[in-house]
């Protein structure tokens, strides 16, 4: 992988996420990388730290919306920051359907990323 943020190393990190590919997706990631959730108990929703913690986030995700898929995307770069914008569509085990717009902020060091900030917007 190139220590060099490009929209192509940012489309790659979306593509991997369609393909259900947990270890293609943790290659993106520095060792201790951190990641905040659009979610959680918090405002800044709930955040997990290192790869491991990570990958157990995803696996849970990946759970209970097993056909998640990002599409209908944008992605920017300036320096070591990438921005994604998807649309995200899925549906839960329960039979629930989900599609938000979403953006991902992407902090990047020697090509891994170091932080992803995941935001949604709200449905009502």
């Amino acid at each position: 992988m190139s220590e060099q943020v490009t929209h192509e190393l940012l489309k790659g990190f979306l593509e991997a996420f369609n393909r259900h590919d947990l270890d293609s997706i943790m290659a993106y990631f520095a060792e201790d990388c951190i990641f905040y959730m659009p979610r959680g108990a918090r405002p800044r929703g709930d955040r997990y730290v290192g790869k491991n913690e990570v990958r157990a986030a995803w696996q849970n995700d990946s759970r209970v919306f097993p056909d998640v898929h990002y599409g209908d995307d944008q992605h920017w770069v300036c320096g070591d920051f990438g921005v994604s914008e998807w649309t995200l569509t899925g549906t839960s085990l329960s039979g629930q359907s989900i599609e938000v717009r979403g953006v991902d902020l992407l902090q990047f060091a020697q090509g891994k990323i170091t932080r992803k900030d995941s935001f949604w917007k709200i449905l009502e």
